[in-house]
């Protein structure tokens, strides 16, 4: 014993030795914290740094500390909430927690939060309790009371029903609702007892809304009690708002009154139906005469017996060649939209569509009836057409007219004297160009370069000729609608008015083509005898057009080159917009002709129909004419009249070239018709222009044609060849011109371009202008109309 307590004070007296001993070895709080980082990064140390700093803890404490809180908290806990509680980066409470999740079944993460099994086993009691109470529970209500999903909740509470709640869920159509057996057989009862009162078609959502029933259970329910036969009756209308329960009784009766009145008249209306309480009338009929043979209507379905009825009645009316209005052989509750959808299955039935038409959706006419009311107006397109052309034969046809039928009669000798007018003309180098060598030729309509009026157009004696078919075109009427119809209504007097409406429609288009047929056998037969002759005087009068104007180009190019450049290039260019394409568009006319695309005012003609033309012509004449077209866009009237030259050759066109002789008669016509246009004249611009162009022709013994924006250039030119004090008026006169010009019209840019440079006062005119214009007009007429002293003569 005394040894023991030796040893002891031994050892106290070591302890207080090392006690008051100094350390040798320390390490500071820096050095800690430096190791255990080092130990950290080469991961030989495992732990989590706190949000302080002041402590290390480690993943297995984490989801120890997890795993407290949860318990403590009833099995919920958030994860944000158990950032503040451990004290560490909320990434590795996510981290630990989806591992803890991973190995534990019993707990789950639910929006963000922890959820373990005994939390779900309290929220199934709290149902239970909840459940039983009130007989049924919705997930709806569990979700805004327990801040859980849905489908979360109806899963975690199915897999306890039975164990914890007592109840049911229908796993067929709404799991959304809980309920408890009693629940159940309380409605099922009342639905069984309610449904077994009914005796008419009653809608399923009226009696929800009235009695208070649940409605995905009520129809669960209600189809089980009529599929096992505790209710006798039927549900239609699926689970909808137009679900109508039908009761065997009454179902019987209407089976029986529809089958009785169908075997009866053989049509079943569908308004019927629908006032007995069928929702669907159409789907009720497919199902219940699924081997019955009906054709179903707009507003109604009809048996075959009605169909039959009215095939054979359709077959009668078209053999005996008359006519049959259904409407009277069918029910009255029919349409006029069915009764058409009958007749036409009809039609396809019989095949009979290419011997009778239909009208106004319910008549069927035979085309034999059609046929004899047509052969009534025989006699009478005759008499007309014979009556007319004795009468008043310039209604009937004009001149025109009986030239073109001439030309069609005349339009075979043509194709036969083709390839000997091309030897004549090669051999003698000239003559007639009649036939052409242009294919099918047909003579057309030239217009005259003279202004005339529309009298002295129907006056005149000229022959214009078209084609054949051109005179087919043109329709004389025969008959109005109004009196077709009181010929058919002689001809058929028992056809109501609106079939004898429809078929004078139907007849006077025919009725008309065919009176043109007859009115062109009249006119040929007294025009046959006149065609040769009034053939060759319409070729004779084109072919002398196409050389006047030829011939003008010519002269009018000689005018031209006696300017320079840049006025010679607008002269030009103006020469080939103007006479150059009205000769173009002549010829292409001609031409057009012959493949229907001629037209009667040639101006009219543009340049895409030009091209369109030509894509119509013949391979041999298509060059040339490409290159005339394409010469009007350019600058050279020389090249314009060399692709000309070329073109009418290719078309046997023969051109006649004037010679001195003739080309002074048309200067002198050409000058006298500017000095009469002169002398009724008193627009100032006009006075100009027109003295100008005459003062060049008597200078330089030269046609000009040039547009009004060239005057000034002409002025300039006539500097040295008129006297100085005729230039010098002249001058002043253009310089009036202008600024009346600007005072009335202010002008644009390019306007006074055409007069010449000016500073008068844009604003307006002044009244002594006007006067001087008026006072020097005379003058400036009397330069021309009085000639004095020029620096040429004329010839």
């Amino acid at each position: 014993m005394s040894a023991d307590w030796e040893e002891i004070r031994r050892l106290a007296a070591d302890f207080q030795r090392a006690q008051l001993s100094d350390t040798v070895q320390r390490l500071s709080e820096r050095n800690c914290i430096e190791i255990v980082a080092k130990l950290i990064t080469e991961k030989q140390l495992d732990v989590v740094h706190t949000l302080d700093g002041k402590e290390y803890v480690t993943p297995t404490q984490i989801t120890k500390e997890i795993r407290d809180e949860l318990q403590v908290r009833g099995g919920r806990v958030n994860i944000v909430e158990l950032q503040q509680v451990i004290n560490v980066d909320l990434t590795h409470i996510e981290s630990r927690s989806n591992e803890l999740v991973k190995l534990d079944k019993s707990i789950q993460l639910v929006l963000g939060q922890l959820v373990d099994e005994s939390y779900l086993d309290q929220i199934a009691e709290e149902v239970n309790d909840k459940l039983q109470e009130a007989g049924q529970v919705t997930i709806s209500e569990l979700c805004k009371t327990y801040d859980l999903p849905g489908d979360f909740l109806t899963e975690s509470l199915t897999t306890r029903l039975g164990k914890i709640i007592h109840g049911k869920i229908d796993q067929s159509n709404n799991r959304s609702v809980i309920y408890t057996e009693t629940f159940v057989a309380r409605h099922r009862a009342r639905i069984r007892g309610l449904f077994t009162a009914i005796t008419r078609p009653t809608p399923v959502i009226s009696l929800i809304s009235q009695y208070g029933f649940q409605e995905h259970l009520l129809y669960s329910l209600l189809e089980e009690l009529v599929n096992c036969g505790r209710l006798k009756g039927t549900v239609v209308g699926g689970r909808q708002d137009k679900a109508v329960f039908i009761p065997d009784i009454y179902a019987r009766t209407q089976s029986n009154w529809i089958d009785a009145f169908f075997k009866q008249n053989g049509y079943l209306e569908f308004d019927s139906l629908s006032r007995l309480g069928i929702p669907d009338p159409v789907s009720y009929v497919r199902k219940r005469y699924k081997s019955a043979q009906l054709l179903y209507l707009k507003s109604a379905c009809v048996g075959q017996g009605i169909v039959d009825q009215v095939e054979a009645s359709v077959e009668e009316a078209i053999s005996s060649g008359s006519w049959l209005d259904i409407l009277p052989l069918l029910p009255s509750c029919l349409s006029v939209e069915d009764a058409g959808i009958l007749l036409q299955q009809v039609m396809r039935t019989l095949n009979k569509s290419s011997s009778a038409r239909v009208f106004g959706d319910t008549v069927v006419v035979s085309e034999k009836f059609i046929s004899e009311c047509a052969n009534v107006f025989n006699d009478l397109m005759h008499h007309k057409a014979q009556k007319e052309m004795k009468n008043s034969p310039v209604f009937l046809v004009t001149e025109e007219d009986l030239k073109q039928a001439s030309a069609f009669e005349s339009a075979t000798a043509i194709k036969k004297d083709k390839k000997e007018e091309r030897r004549k003309k090669a051999s003698e180098g000239g003559g007639s160009a009649r036939g052409g060598g242009c294919g099918n030729v047909r003579e057309i309509k030239i217009k005259k370069s003279k202004k005339k009026s529309r009298k002295d157009e129907d006056s005149d004696d000229e022959s214009h000729v078209v084609s054949a078919n051109k005179l087919k075109e043109r329709e004389i009427p025969f008959m109005s609608l109004e009196e077709i119809q009181n010929v058919l209504r002689k001809h058929a007097s028992d056809c109501p008015d609106e079939l004898i409406l429809e078929l004078s429609e139907n007849l006077i288009r025919p009725l008309t083509k065919n009176y043109q047929e007859v009115v062109r056998s009249v006119f040929m037969s007294s025009t046959s005898s006149a065609s040769g002759t009034s053939r060759k005087q319409n070729m004779k009068d084109f072919q002398e057009e196409i050389s006047s104007l030829y011939n003008n180009i010519r002269l009018f190019e000689k005018g031209i080159k006696l300017f320079a450049d840049e006025t010679q290039s607008n002269l030009a260019k103006h020469l080939l917009k103007t006479i150059c394409t009205d000769i173009t568009n002549i010829i292409f006319n001609f031409l057009a002709a012959d493949f229907m695309m001629a037209v009667e005012d040639y101006a009219s003609i543009t340049s895409e129909v030009r091209k369109k033309m030509l894509n119509k012509l013949q391979e041999e004449t298509k060059g040339p004419f490409s290159k005339l077209n394409s010469s009007l866009s350019g600058k050279s009237v020389e090249e314009f009249l060399s692709a000309l030259d070329t073109a009418a050759e290719a078309c046997g066109i023969l051109v006649k070239k004037g010679d001195k002789k003739k080309e002074r008669q048309v200067l002198f016509q050409h000058r006298q018709a500017l000095i009469e246009q002169l002398k009724v004249t008193e627009d100032p611009a006009l006075v100009l222009h027109l003295t100008s162009v005459l003062l060049f022709q008597l200078t330089t013994h030269c046609m000009l044609h040039a547009p009004g924006r060239c005057v000034p250039q002409i002025i300039a030119f006539l500097n040295t060849k008129i006297p100085q004090d005729q230039h010098s008026l002249l001058a002043n006169y253009q310089s009036l011109v202008v600024k009346r010009l600007i005072g009335q019209t202010k002008p644009d840019e390019e306007d006074l371009n055409t007069l010449g440079d000016t500073t008068a006062d844009p604003e307006k005119e002044s009244e002594s202008t006007r006067k001087e214009l008026q006072e020097l007009s005379p003058a400036i007429k009397d330069l021309v109309l009085r000639p004095r002293k020029i620096s040429a003569t004329e010839d």
